[in-house]
């Protein structure tokens, strides 16, 4: 009995262990979920009005030397 009350709680202890380590994990992944969210937001005002899809003439492509 007293075998198998120690080997729970050494599953306990390692599963304790496990689980601090995901949610340090977790808070890791949602700083840089919201490092990436502030980096597409600065992103976004840099890009013109209207998407940056303007019209561009085929001239335009050509490179200068034709």
């Amino acid at each position: 009995m007293k075998d198998r009350l120690e080997a729970l709680e050494v599953k306990a202890a390692y599963a304790e262990d496990m689980l601090d380590q995901l949610n340090l994990t977790i808070y890791r992944q949602q700083q840089q979920i919201d490092q990436l969210l502030r980096e597409v937001a600065q992103l976004r005002q840099q890009v013109p009005e209207g998407g940056g899809a303007a019209v561009r003439s085929l001239r335009d492509e050509l490179p200068p030397h034709y």
